[in-house]
């Protein structure tokens, strides 16, 4: 069986950045690892959804189960999704059970966020032709333990990525 890792935070804290590291660090140990992206899961398997409270449920419901089913064929899941609401990553861990299931907080603070807004919502939000943005007009609940806490503002990529490699082997059968 394979296992899950949820990688979550604000939109620019590196979720998808750090998730592709680790998937070509795993790669580069002979391990398959599958990338889940909240981004391309929206263009194609979640494009009917919208950004509702009810519609980001969705969303990671139906991410979470083609988590597990890719995890119970062995592969190592790297889901990376904003999540930003803890009932969320509580289901999300739950429809994966008992597919081990690790959740990647990713801490970054907004305003570092807003500066790498790569796909500028945080300009639409702040201008007001975006709503429901998480950290801005939009609660995202801080975890209160999740499996690893990386501060992407204050800690380099390689540090962050370290970290995910380090938790990854200290697991039994991690390599």
């Amino acid at each position: 069986m394979g296992r899950v890792y949820w990688f979550y935070g604000l939109s620019g804290a590196g979720k998808t950045t750090l998730a592709t590291g680790f998937a070509a660090w795993l790669k580069a140990r002979g391990v398959t690892a599958v990338i889940l992206d909240g981004d391309q899961l929206r263009s194609g398997v979640c494009k009917d959804l919208g950004f509702s409270s009810e519609e980001r449920l969705e969303n990671i419901r139906r991410a979470a189960e083609i988590a597990k089913l890719l995890a119970r064929q062995g592969n190592i899941v790297l889901a990376a999704l904003m999540s930003p609401e803890t009932s969320m990553r509580r289901i999300a861990r739950e429809i994966t059970s008992p597919v081990p299931f690790y959740e990647v907080y990713l801490e970054c603070a907004v305003e570092v966020c807003v500066k790498r807004d790569t796909k500028g919502l945080y300009s639409k939000a702040l201008s007001k032709s975006l709503t429901d943005l998480p950290g801005i007009d939009r609660r995202f609940d801080p975890p209160s333990c999740p499996d690893l806490h990386l501060t992407t503002h204050s800690t380099t990529y390689a540090g962050c990525l370290e970290e995910i490699c380090i938790h990854y082997a200290s697991l039994p059968d991690g390599t």
